[in-house]
């Protein structure tokens, strides 16, 4: 059973940083990719990042590319993402998804365990 853990939100000013991270647990040495998707209050959960554990795919959404960075620490089993040049529209709960299945990155069914969510508010 894998665990993720999120940690790294908080209350930042337009234009700010923040840098999350998502530990997981129980993966062992099985192929595996992580993603990062939000969901801001009233509206779906979306994607935002993604990367292959394995071989270091990457893939951002539009709306992130040039402002945010995903990346991991093989040796910690921890998955980061760097977000910066933030925007009120950034505003969301952030969550942290694994899976060792196919399909598209984008899509939320295709994981299958999340983590419990971490709250970021960009203040204009």
């Amino acid at each position: 059973q894998v665990q993720l853990v999120e940690s790294g939100g908080g209350l930042v000013q337009a234009g700010g940083s923040l840098r999350l991270s998502c530990a997981a647990s129980g993966r062992g040495n099985s192929n595996y990719a992580v993603a990062w998707f939000r969901q801001a209050p009233g509206k779906e959960r979306v994607f935002v990042a993604y990367i292959d554990w394995s071989d270091g795919r990457i893939f951002y959404a539009d709306s992130v590319k040039g402002r945010f960075t995903i990346s991991r620490d093989n040796a910690k089993n921890t998955v980061y993402l760097q977000m910066n040049t933030l925007k009120p529209e950034d505003t969301a709960v952030y969550y942290c998804a694994g899976r060792s299945k196919n399909g598209a990155v984008w899509v939320a069914r295709f994981y299958d365990y999340w983590g419990q969510g971490t709250q970021v508010t960009v203040s204009s």
